[in-house]
């Protein structure tokens, strides 16, 4: 019989409640398809904290490393909020991304016709939506450094900075244009290029990256929104 290991992350709050119940539904997939699954459980979060003192323990990111799937539930609880915070659950789900090299986060909108009318946007707007946001999860500003606060005059100062290097960017834009080209070949990236730095260069490197995939078409969001308003303005001005 075919096995596959599993780390399981129940974590914080209702996270133990939904790892049962997957876990149950887990195993009845196995037994009708007859395959075994081997559960490992260890913390993470605020349930690391109170068991090691931090919020990921290098067990658990190992464990992780060696399992064949990782099933995570939930982290935080505002009772860890006064904590420093590296020291916070949060702080472990980071950690967590970095370590498996998870860079690529991709989370699914589709409008069940069933469900439409519990939106609070009008169903003409939502109907039909079937989308896939991919979302970069191990540069930027979560990761970048320097970062910190420092006095000065005074006064406190707390800053972040928020890099990319071009492999990152293209090892992302390549995940968003192969998954266009298995859905309606059209991709759009989100940038802030007119104003920063890393979001031209994170353009740059994108239409670089578009020049091997000659059936996606790519949407830079803020040139499209620019021919939107030139486009408002040509006709307003008739």
């Amino acid at each position: 019989m075919t096995s596959h290991r599993i780390t399981l992350l129940a974590g914080d709050g209702i996270g133990p409640e939904i790892t049962a119940v997957a876990r149950e539904l887990l195993d009845a997939v196995s037994r009708r398809h007859g395959f075994e699954l081997l559960y490992n459980e260890q913390p993470i979060g605020g349930a690391a904290i109170d068991a090691t003192g931090e919020p990921l323990p290098p067990s658990t990111l190992e464990a992780c490393r060696e399992a064949d799937a990782v099933l995570l539930a939930a982290i935080g609880s505002p009772q860890y909020d006064s904590l420093p915070r590296e020291k916070r659950p949060e702080s472990g789900l980071l950690g967590l991304r970095a370590g498996l090299g998870l860079f690529a986060n991709l989370r699914p909108v589709k409008i069940i016709p069933a469900l439409a009318g519990a939106s609070s946007l009008k169903p003409e707007v939502i109907e039909g939506v079937d989308l896939l946001v991919v979302r970069e999860l191990t540069g930027g500003v979560y990761f970048g450094t320097p970062k910190g606060r420092v006095e000065a005059d005074g006064h406190v100062r707390a800053f972040n900075t928020m890099a990319y290097s071009d492999f990152e960017i293209d090892r992302i834009a390549r995940v968003g244009f192969d998954l266009a080209l298995q859905r309606g070949g059209r991709l759009c990236s989100v940038d802030k290029a007119n104003v920063l730095d890393v979001s031209q260069l994170w353009r740059d490197r994108v239409e670089a990256i578009a020049t091997d995939y000659p059936d996606a078409v790519l949407r830079e969001i803020a040139s499209y929104y620019a021919q939107k308003r030139a486009a408002r303005a040509a006709a307003s001005s008739k």
